[in-house]
């Protein structure tokens, strides 16, 4: 995947370098508003980045059983945040949410609450770029470039 983000850079940096400041800070927030859009629409789905269902639940032993989907309010745009400059843009989790979003990313041990007992979680990749995503930069730099 690396050789691919390498090819669409070269392919891509002499375009941008035309473009003025202002041009550029208004794809990079083009495309960070698509790429955040394609990993909610990943987390909504329950899916990893390359297309495999996330890990079940675990059962509850005892108390409420959880009925709403996992990550529920982590896809929200409250908390998937777009960070932009005319030369980069950044899709993430940021601040608090971001602790709890990394546990669940990488699959490492938390505490469920405080003074509760120490869980290993599930690897859930909530963040990721894909092929599609690719094709996606590529189909928005184009039509920008078109107008």
């Amino acid at each position: 995947m690396s050789d691919d983000l390498t090819q669409l850079e070269e392919w891509i940096t002499p375009l941008l370098n035309k473009l003025t400041r202002a041009e550029r800070g208004k794809l990079a927030r083009k495309i960070g508003t698509a790429l955040r859009r394609s990993n909610q629409d990943r987390i909504k789905a329950q899916r990893n980045v390359d297309g495999t269902p996330y890990a079940p639940r675990k059962q509850q032993k005892t108390g409420r059983i959880k009925r709403r989907a996992m990550f529920y309010k982590l896809r929200q745009s409250k908390y998937l945040k777009i960070k932009t400059t005319p030369n980069s843009v950044a899709v993430g989790f940021f601040g608090s949410v971001a602790s709890i979003a990394r546990v669940h990313h990488y699959g490492l041990r938390d505490r469920v609450r405080p003074n509760g007992p120490d869980v290993q979680y599930e690897k859930r990749e909530l963040l990721g770029f894909s092929k599609e995503d690719e094709a996606m930069i590529t189909d928005i730099v184009l039509e920008f470039l078109e107008d």
